[in-house]
């Protein structure tokens, strides 16, 4: 299974960030598996932010969830991470993951992430 993040390396404040992921090796709705987003900023450890399941279902860290939306593509095998309103404390590496339990910082398969800077 491989994963690979693509999106943009600097975004303003008060912007939209759009992320996605795209998987080879395993279709998104096989089952049990779970499709995160994690990141980590600068001099952070890791946070876990949103999941979809591959049965559709979504979930979404409860600090974030106000700002954050998760979907997908299955005729592409992507996956989107949508992050409104950010600020420079979302100025983070973030990774796509995927692992048969939600919510892990330390999953079975990684992206090797995208650098996300937020500044004007």
């Amino acid at each position: 299974v491989q994963l690979q993040e693509s999106g943009p390396g600097l975004v303003k404040p008060s912007q939209t960030l759009s992320l996605t992921c795209t998987v080879s090796g395993r279709p998104l709705t096989q089952d049990y598996y779970y499709w995160n987003w994690i990141r980590q900023p600068p001099g952070k450890g890791l946070e876990w932010m949103a999941a979809i399941r591959s049965s559709g279902a979504t979930y979404y860290s409860p600090s974030l969830k106000s700002r954050t939306s998760i979907s997908w593509d299955t005729s592409q095998n992507q996956f989107t991470l949508q992050l409104s309103s950010v600020t420079p404390e979302d100025t983070a590496v973030y990774y796509c993951t995927g692992d048969s339990v939600v919510g892990s910082t330390n999953p079975a398969y990684r992206g090797q992430g995208t650098q996300v800077t937020v500044s004007s």
